[in-house]
């Protein structure tokens, strides 16, 4: 199998890096008994970022590497130490690169040396306890987590920038020519399609230097998909100017320079958005006899048609000086309607999932729910977020969650609607939801959430929690001799007869 060394379009899928978690801390020093919160922040995750590079000229690194992951950000410590910055990975990529996301929608078009887009931002880090401490809460027993980064799938696609675009048949000569005028090395055979990639040349011409690019396999039909143009005819459409490349000396049967200028023009007209180009035809291979003559014979016609005509030879390099300074006149003038390009650095900023409110709540159904039971989903930048910061295993942490919702209205929207307790609330993405069970912590109209960092709702007391508190306060009536594990087995045994007694009482 060859392995591709010109590769123009890739599916890539970024992952920025994932911000750290703060960190609940207590400063403990010897005689400072009243130390306070300690934890410091999170870091925040490195983003994901593509950058044209000049020296990049195809896209064959993501092609063998589809999948890029910046650095996570550093976790908090005590002590209000902060978590380190998780590095940004920068992709570079070539001048020209068109990016769109998975649906075909064009992100950005990365022209210039240096222009920046970032395509995955990393997630935030999570705030420690000394940054949630407060007046009312003066020692937090929780911290905030991190948020994920930004991932996505991207397509990117190169269109070379280059000033002079080549077209014409195979085996006009269209890499013989810039080879002649460039130092470009490309592949050069007396057999068609030789060139599979495009060619890029540099060409200086009195004080004007430019780049010179050509379409490989341009044939009838191209515009349709036949030969390779279909392919590569994209990236001509930055040139200023295109040139055709005629064959004046072709041994194949009902072929002549007027009838094949025409064949690539009709192929560029059906591509679209290159009729404003400037036209230049050079009528190559000149140093053959017939050639000669030929060039000689449909000279006139083209320039009545209003074509400047350049009989020119790759191989002996006549006409080839009146050329490229007729292709450095089109780029003068071209450049001089140009504005100056600036260096730029895109962000994408997701449109806001709850169309500019704060939050969005409506009424949904879904088979999972109990029977006669209601559902609602939350929708919001301010609630996802906060939902993805909690720790849940952390009473206190949820206790500051249901806080924030409540001051946000999320709580009294959904009372308002008519939500009853029992209800199944859900806040996020359908595919990522998190799950509560809506258990409202006021009366509609009255009352409060209690003092901030705390929840009435955590002050039922866990069976494993009454086990505890049982054996304690049994152990010290215990039998001589008797451990706490048979007190454990005493009380346990107690407790299954129990239920057995209610269960016959029951039935």
């Amino acid at each position: 199998m060859a392995v591709p060394t010109f590769v123009d379009r890739v599916t890539l899928h970024v992952s920025a890096g994932r911000g750290g978690n703060g960190i609940a801390s207590v400063h403990r020093e010897k005689f400072k008994p009243l130390g306070g919160p300690d934890g410091g922040n999170g870091g925040p995750g490195g983003s994901v970022i593509l950058r044209v590079d000049p020296g990049v000229t195809t896209l064959i690194d993501y092609h063998h590497g589809p999948r890029r992951k910046a650095e996570h950000g550093g976790h908090g410590a005590g002590g209000h130490r902060n978590g380190a910055h998780g590095a940004d990975l920068v992709l570079p990529v070539p001048d020209g690169t068109v990016v769109t996301d998975a649906r075909g929608n064009v992100l950005a078009d990365l022209v210039g040396a240096g222009t920046e887009l970032v395509i995955a931002a990393g997630g935030r880090g999570g705030l420690g306890n000394a940054a949630l401490a407060s007046a009312k809460r003066k020692a937090p027993g929780f911290a905030l987590l991190g948020e994920p980064g930004e991932e996505r799938e991207i397509h990117l696609e190169l269109k070379v920038v280059a000033d002079i675009g080549l077209v014409g048949f195979p085996s006009a000569g269209k890499s013989s020519l810039i080879a002649a005028i460039s130092r470009a090395r490309p592949e050069i055979a007396d057999y068609p399609f030789t060139t599979l990639v495009p060619n890029l040349g540099v060409v200086t011409a009195g004080d004007t230097t430019f780049t010179v690019a050509d379409v490989p396999g341009l044939i009838e039909g191209a515009a349709e998909g036949r030969g390779l143009g279909h392919d590569f005819l994209r990236h001509i459409e930055r040139c200023a100017a295109i040139v055709h490349v005629v064959d004046t000396a072709t041994i194949e049967p009902g072929r002549n320079p007027e009838d094949d200028l025409e064949v690539i023009e009709r192929e560029l007209r059906e591509y679209g958005g290159l009729e404003d180009r400037p036209r230049l035809v050079a009528l190559n291979k000149v140093d053959v006899p017939d050639g000669s003559d030929i060039a000689d014979f449909v000279r006139t016609d083209l320039e009545e048609r209003g074509y400047r005509v350049f009989p020119v030879s790759a191989a002996s390099g006549a006409g080839l000086r009146e050329l490229t300074y007729a292709m450095a006149g089109l780029v003068e003038k071209s450049r001089r309607s140009q504005p100056v390009a600036q260096t730029q650095r895109i962000v994408l900023r997701p449109p806001s999932v709850d169309g500019g409110d704060e939050f969005t709540v409506r009424q949904i159904s879904d088979p999972t729910f109990e029977p006669g039971g209601r559902g609602w989903r939350v929708r919001g930048d301010k609630p996802e977020r906060w939902v993805r910061q909690t720790d849940f295993g952390n009473d206190e942490a949820v206790g500051f969650l249901a806080d924030r919702l409540n001051r946000l209205g999320v709580e009294t929207r959904l009372l308002e609607l008519g939500a009853e307790e029992g209800d199944t609330v859900l806040i996020g993405d359908p595919d990522d939801a998190v799950v509560f069970d809506f258990r409202p912590a006021v009366d509609a109209g009255a009352g409060s959430l209690g003092r901030r960092g705390e929840d009435p709702r955590f002050d039922e007391e866990r069976p494993a929690a009454r086990r505890r508190r049982a054996i304690v306060e049994a152990m010290p009536d215990r039998a001589e001799g008797e451990a706490r594990a048979d007190v454990a087995r005493r009380i346990d045994s107690a407790a299954e007869d129990g239920a057995v007694e209610d269960g016959g009482d029951g039935q």
